[in-house]
């Protein structure tokens, strides 16, 4: 979600299968540099192999660049792993979270192939996006300040979770200003 020069990413801590409960704390969000963080959502082993790689990835281009990546460009890194892999996917839907050029926030989110979705206010995916779609776009309000962002993203995560049966116990929420 989107707020004034800032944005925020969340997720749930549960990690299962089907309606076995594995952890419930899994982290699914991760920082790829300061001002850019993933969140990967779907088949645990299929997103920290997809994180193992970008992680590579990213490095290289650090090495070749003396740069950070912009949060475009690592989209695109990401949309292009996952579309060389279309015919076995990776079973994770990326959510891309970061600050730009100008420290402006850009968030988009994929399908398993790469498929890019961008928004200028919020993006969700996995197993409780239909309900996660209605709690943000209900309780969304352009240029929020940090602690409103949180506080908005926070209630809309946990009231879609209580909805949805494969998510749950609590969440996880990154607020990053410039």
């Amino acid at each position: 979600m989107v707020g004034k020069n800032c944005f925020a990413i969340a997720s749930d801590r549960r990690l299962g299968v089907q309606l076995q409960t594995i952890a419930t704390d899994f982290q699914k969000i991760y920082k790829i540099h300061e001002k850019l963080f993933i969140g990967l959502s779907g088949l645990a082993t299929d997103a920290q192999t997809l994180y193992q790689r970008l992680v590579f990835r990213h490095k290289l281009y650090e090495l070749r660049e003396e740069r950070d990546m912009k949060p475009e460009t690592f989209a695109s890194l990401v949309s292009a792993l996952l579309y060389e892999k279309r015919f076995g996917p990776y079973f994770c839907q990326p959510v891309i979270a970061g600050l730009g050029d100008e420290d402006k926030p850009f968030i988009c989110t994929m399908d398993s192939i790469g498929a890019k979705e961008l928004a200028k206010d919020f993006v969700v995916a996995g197993t409780a996006s239909e309900s996660l779609y209605g709690a943000c776009e209900s309780m969304f309000k352009p240029d929020m300040e940090p602690e409103e962002l949180f506080e908005t993203i926070s209630q809309a995560l946990l009231s879609s979770v209580d909805r949805d049966c494969l998510s749950g116990w609590g969440g996880h929420v990154y607020v990053h200003t410039n």
